[in-house]
């Protein structure tokens, strides 16, 4: 008899090599996506050399420094021009597929992926990008990776990796009305810390996540770096199968058929079991906000900004007030009613066509008070909404309708958030400067953004949903 197996140890054990004496493993890579970024592990393997090993399973695409405004226009920055060119430049030179800024199917790298039908249940897919987990959605083991193991990659389409430990959340319950997967992973990363899964690559399960369509899937998944975990996972469903048939690279008629059958023995076994175990009430979740500067700085919005003094020791006291002066916000304050001077909503976290037609629900028939940057995660995803009209909502409410990319999110592509300003964003990471310098973000779900846009200031989008 096999012992029970969870979705991690299937995939894994399903591409394992060989283990080395220190324990690590050797692991073969499906998929390889690259992005402007990756301009260093090409100059290694042009410096040592050798040749692309897979250009079949490399796939590029521009998207961290793209401009967000009309593509007609050039690219101001030179040193941006000259990455997005570097990139079509070594896709040209060791022929793999790259989509550039003129490519119909041009976006975020971890919008695309599963968007082409590159992502697949059971696929090993690494990345030069922390939030690569987004694709464990899909039931693919997937993991952001250094410029060293880019371009070991590169050369060998294999990496060296050490098993993690396993954890599983289960998230009992249904979400509530105004509440999204962002909120819910907000609420876990609060419960468990920005360091919680250190060390583990996370399951999620549970009726709240098998209720989750898939875009809300990968936004939990897309987050799971932010607790600290190597990966995260959703075992594939019905669900999967359904957002899959009919991709572009998905495997088509037959050949679907007998993918099917492989996909459906991905799920964790009965009886397996995980190092650490953590449940939630998901009808218990609130819609969320950050007020720090960590992803566990989240509260409900009808939280109080937290008092320094309620830290367990004096190092998390400290850490508060640091965060507190940072985002210059007194202890106490309700966190509904903070100002906010701009938005932005977009990211591969919430950039896909279920969060701009959440934003622009709550949008309709209203007018921001703030300037707002609303950027889809895709060429495709921009297609369809305007297909739907959405642009009209955003750009009627008086926010900017921008080009695909990853935009204020990263902040290198020229959209910033002034020093000293606080920007309501739907991206996945609130650090200290991360959107420019001495930037202050608060992260919400894109229909709190829409909310807070519309009030100039942190509100609970509950009491905003009808026009």
């Amino acid at each position: 008899m096999t012992a029970p197996r969870t979705l991690f140890d299937k995939v894994w054990d399903a591409h394992a090599i060989l283990t080395g004496a220190d324990g690590t493993t050797l692991l073969w890579i499906d998929r390889h996506l690259v992005h402007e970024g990756s301009f260093h592990a090409f100059g290694m393997l042009q410096r040592d050399g050798r040749v692309l090993r897979r250009p079949d399973l490399t796939f590029g695409v521009a998207d961290h420094y793209v401009p967000s405004h009309p593509r007609g226009r050039p690219v101001a920055d030179a040193e941006a021009a000259g990455l997005i060119a570097r990139l079509s430049a070594n896709a040209a030179r060791h022929g793999f597929d790259a989509m550039g800024m003129d490519d119909p199917r041009q976006g975020i790298v971890h919008v695309i992926g599963p968007e082409q039908g590159i992502t697949l249940p059971g696929v090993t897919l690494v990345c030069g990008d922390s939030h690569t987990a987004t694709h464990g959605a899909l039931g693919a083991l997937a993991f952001g990776i250094g410029a060293s193991e880019v371009a070991h990659v590169l050369a060998t389409q294999t990496l060296w990796q050490r098993r993690p430990k396993l954890m599983r959340i289960s998230i009992g319950g249904r979400l509530g009305a105004g509440v999204t997967a962002k909120d819910l992973i907000l609420a876990i990363i609060a419960a468990i810390g920005a360091a919680g899964a250190v060390g583990h690559a996370i399951e999620f399960a549970g009726p709240a996540v098998r209720a989750l369509s898939m875009e809300a899937r990968m936004t939990l998944c897309n987050m799971a770096i932010e607790a600290g975990s190597r990966t995260g996972m959703v075992a594939p469903d019905d669900t999967t199968f359904a957002y899959i048939a009919g991709r572009p690279r998905a495997p088509k008629a037959a050949a679907f058929d007998a993918a099917l059958a492989d996909w459906r023995g991905l799920a964790t076994d009965p009886g397996a079991t995980f190092d650490r175990e953590v449940s939630l009430d998901g009808s218990a979740v609130a819609p969320m906000v950050t007020w720090g500067t960590t992803l566990d700085s989240a509260l409900p919005v009808t939280g109080l900004v937290p008092d320094p003094s309620a830290g367990a020791d004096a190092e998390a006291r400290a850490r508060i007030a640091d965060q507190l002066a940072y985002m210059d916000l007194a202890p106490g304050r309700p966190l509904a009613g903070i100002p906010i001077d701009q938005v932005f909503i977009g990211s591969c976290t919430n950039g896909r066509i279920e969060d701009l037609r959440a934003a622009a629900a709550v949008l309709r028939g209203r007018h921001a008070v703030v300037p707002g940057l609303v950027v889809p995660g895709s060429v495709p995803v921009r297609r369809m909404a305007e297909a739907e009209g959405l642009d009209h909502v955003f750009t009627a409410a008086g926010l900017t309708w921008g080009e695909p990319g990853c935009s204020m999110c990263t902040g290198i592509n020229g959209d910033y958030v002034p020093s000293g300003a606080r920007c309501a964003a739907t991206s996945n990471r609130n650090f200290a400067g991360r959107q420019g310098p001495g930037a202050r973000t608060h992260l919400m779900s894109p229909a709190m953004a829409a909310a807070a846009a519309v009030a100039g200031a942190i509100v609970d989008v509950r009491k905003q949903v009808q026009p």
